[in-house]
């Protein structure tokens, strides 16, 4: 695949690696674990059981949650060779695998949520914290393994020291490739696209190629311009793309074709034999809903910065991995 230009902000959509990646890849022997061999790998806190108005709360043991990462880079997936990189990651979600309610959900952060992050040092080692965008956590690491981790310790963090079981990433350039390989995806255009991309009517459109991009990764120059209702637009792509993947894998070549031509753009910790597990465990569970935490957006210094709600934040966490003790 020809490499495209580096686009900034550029956005990724979790339902490819959800349906690619977890749901029918079964039997496909070409997904190696790269899981860091050196042992450094950063631990997520271990759950704790809390209290809430008088009720204890525990960690919930019927869920399996994955981390998916969207990185704002083009081209295969590469070490930087440092222990920073430029490779923000743009959307960050949990896929959140329900085996009491035998479905999924989708929680779905804000990548300008503010909030504090581990930082690596010139040798690769723990240097402190960062309070920034969640986004730059993935900056933090040499842009493959390391990168990961550093963004799934932040996330734990974040949650209450939430247990997170895998996490996978992939830049930019799988988007219109797995978007034209199941022949385009229908959404709905709400808002005004003529001054990013004159192909994109208002209404309800096949997007293809380089509009899939468009329509996921931009938010200057559309509609109000902030990142949640860029959110908005992918939660709608998400649909669409979940809706053609599902007609297009009645074809035996297509999941072997489609990996082929995404697997140099992911890295992920979960192996083969991990990934089989949780195929036969989860295939057929349905989509329940994609959430996102409530907030506030702040304009500081020419960028937007996204204050959580910390009550709501409080329930939601509760909601999803949380169950009152009886």
């Amino acid at each position: 695949m020809k490499k495209r230009e580096t686009l900034k902000n550029a956005a990724f959509f979790a339902v490819i690696l959800l349906l690619v990646l977890v749901f029918l890849i079964s039997g496909l022997h070409i997904l190696e674990s790269t899981v860091l061999q050196n042992g450094d790998i950063q631990e997520t806190t271990g759950k704790k059981t809390i209290v809430r108005n008088g009720v204890e709360y525990f960690p919930r043991q019927d869920i399996t949650v994955m981390l998916v990462m969207g990185i704002d880079q083009s081209g295969p997936v590469q070490d930087s060779g440092y222990y920073r990189n430029e490779g923000a990651a743009d959307v960050v979600m949990l896929l959140i695998f329900d085996e009491e309610a035998k479905d999924y959900s989708i929680l779905y952060l804000n990548r300008d949520t503010m909030l504090t992050m581990p930082v690596l040092g010139i040798d690769g080692r723990p240097a402190g914290n960062n309070f920034g965008q969640l986004a730059l956590a993935h900056t933090f690491g040499n842009g493959l393994e390391r990168s990961c981790e550093n963004v799934k310790k932040t996330v734990s963090d974040f949650l209450y020291g939430l247990q997170i079981d895998y996490y996978v990433s992939m830049n930019m350039d799988a988007i219109a490739t797995m978007n034209d390989a199941v022949g385009g995806v229908k959404v709905t255009v709400t808002e005004d696209f003529s001054k990013v991309d004159p192909t994109i009517p208002m209404g309800e459109v096949i997007l293809r190629g380089q509009q899939a991009i468009n329509y996921v990764r931009t938010r200057k120059n559309v509609g109000d311009q902030l990142n949640l209702s860029r959110i908005e637009r992918q939660k709608d792509y998400i649909q669409g793309f979940f809706t053609a993947f599902k007609a297009s894998v009645q074809n035996a070549n297509f999941l072997v074709d489609a990996y082929e031509e995404i697997s140099p753009y992911i890295v992920t910790d979960c192996s083969t034999n991990a990934l089989s597990g949780i195929v036969s465990r989860y295939e057929d569970y349905d989509l329940r809903r994609i959430v996102t935490p409530k907030g506030e957006n702040v304009l500081s210094n020419e960028y937007y910065e996204f204050h959580v709600d910390e009550e709501a934040l409080d329930a939601l966490i509760l909601e999803l991995f949380y169950r009152p003790k009886k």
